[in-house]
């Protein structure tokens, strides 16, 4: 009678487990999508252009849309269609990059765009902000690439890391204006890592890895452009 009734507590267990837990890995998705590298740096753009309150104060409407549309094509559209084509041609088996050999091509592609992007940016005498970013996507990906020979560091620990050390800078600079933003940042960017603990086949050290190489590169941008 006793092993009927703890057998039936443990299917009961079960049964309640199993919602929680699809939800949990639900929610870790959907961080993972919403905050998914190649949308990183629009959020960023979007967040200088159109929430610093002078920064970009004197700029048009229209100077304001080019600066964002730049950013968007260079650092969002074309790595990702260029992740489209290669698995449309078999170069790689899926466009979630499983593998470290995988990356490498994707590597190499949001390398050279990253650099025309800030290039561009340096060049116009954009705003030294956004510059320090664009150059801070660059240096990422140069220690990305590097880093996956090693293993397979995490892409989204890299870029949600570089968003909040720049936004941790633009906060030290200013400090009454973006504690809020700084502290928004931190918890998207715990959340994100967290997310690819329990969705990714990631490890917690290649998750840990890719904070340091975004907090580094995103150092070394400011060090270089500012």
């Amino acid at each position: 009678m006793d092993n009927n009734k703890q057998t039936a507590e443990v299917i009961d267990l079960e049964t309640h487990s199993e919602p929680q837990h699809f939800l949990i890995k639900l929610f870790a998705t959907t961080f993972s999508y919403v905050f998914h590298p190649l949308f990183i740096p629009i959020y960023v753009t979007l967040f200088l252009v159109y929430q610093h309150p002078y920064l970009f104060s004197a700029e048009t409407d229209i100077e304001k849309l080019r600066l964002f549309l730049q950013m968007f094509v260079n650092c969002t559209f074309l790595p990702l269609v260029s992740v489209l084509l290669l698995r449309g041609l078999n170069f790689i088996d899926s466009i979630f990059l499983q593998s470290q050999k995988e990356r490498i091509i994707p590597y190499i592609i949001s390398m050279i765009f990253y650099f025309w992007n800030w290039y561009a940016f340096k060049n116009n005498i954009v705003a030294e902000e956004l510059v320090s970013f664009s150059l801070a996507l660059f240096i990422a990906s140069i220690i990305g690439f590097m880093a996956n020979i090693v293993l397979k560091i995490s892409l989204h620990a890299i870029a949600v890391s570089v968003m909040s050390c720049f936004i941790a800078w633009l906060t030290f600079r200013e400090i009454d204006l973006f504690i809020l933003y700084m502290l928004i940042s931190f918890l998207i960017t715990g959340a994100v890592c967290t997310a690819r603990q329990i969705v990714s086949n990631h490890s917690k050290q290649e998750i840990y890895l890719g904070i340091v190489v975004g907090v580094i590169s995103q150092l070394l941008a400011i060090y270089f452009a500012v």
